[in-house]
């Protein structure tokens, strides 16, 4: 299966990708591709949190939707997809909503990596709170509604961001609460107008991302 990923990293990468434990909060617009290609590069430990059930508004961007499965729980039928393609991955479901409160349940510390791609942006901030504090290894995705170039996303620093609304939320509690240490993120650069509650979305910017958040463990786990 990983024959092609082999001859690109070499087989002691493979074999340290299919050992690291991540988990993955939010498997939605984002999340979704997120998962797909960590399992595709071969990373055989995988937790997954998310409490959602499909909805056909998610057919747009979701890679797990389909006309055949709304109303059913995303982190099942991804389970489902997941053991298809890998039999040999084990995944583990959280169908939670987490929230501050119950954070705990995450056992973060059991993981080499955390990926939020959640939207929830007091989660948000406990992870960064959490990782940081604990010494985790992590990287976090900012906003993707509204966006319309995915080529303005990039992998940066917290700290270095510009336009996002969200990153705005957290560089401000970083700052408040004096927080040290590289804060990860994938972020998009694109200036857009945003009007009504309802966050408009497409299916290649949130995927890009996604995306993003699988080459950035990647590429920390073959830099290493």
């Amino acid at each position: 299966m990983l024959d092609r990923l082999e001859l690109l990293i070499g087989k002691d990468k493979i074999d340290e990708i299919k050992k690291t434990k991540v988990l993955l909060i939010g498997i939605g617009g984002v999340g979704g591709y997120t998962l797909e290609s960590l399992v595709r590069s071969g990373f055989e430990e995988i937790t997954i949190v998310d409490y959602d059930k499909i909805d056909i508004t998610n057919l747009n961007r979701q890679l797990i939707s389909n006309n055949d499965n709304i109303g059913k729980l995303k982190v099942d039928e991804f389970k489902k997809r997941i053991e298809s393609i890998n039999p040999n991955c084990k995944v583990k479901t959280i169908k939670e909503k987490i929230s501050v409160s119950n954070f705990d349940i995450l056992n973060i510390s059991d993981y080499d990596y955390v990926i939020d791609a959640c939207d929830t942006i007091s989660v948000k901030e406990e992870v960064i709170r959490q990782c940081l504090s604990k010494n985790i290894k992590f990287i976090s995705c900012m906003g993707t509604g509204f966006k319309l170039d995915p080529s303005k996303l990039e992998i940066t620093d917290l700290r270095k961001t510009s336009y996002d609304k969200i990153a705005k939320v957290l560089r401000n509690m970083v700052k408040h609460e004096k927080l040290k240490g590289k804060i990860p993120v994938v972020c998009s650069k694109e200036q857009v107008n945003v009007s009504g509650k309802t966050i408009a979305s497409n299916s290649f910017v949130p995927a890009t991302a996604g995306l993003l958040l699988t080459s950035y463990i990647v590429n920390q786990i073959v830099g290493d």
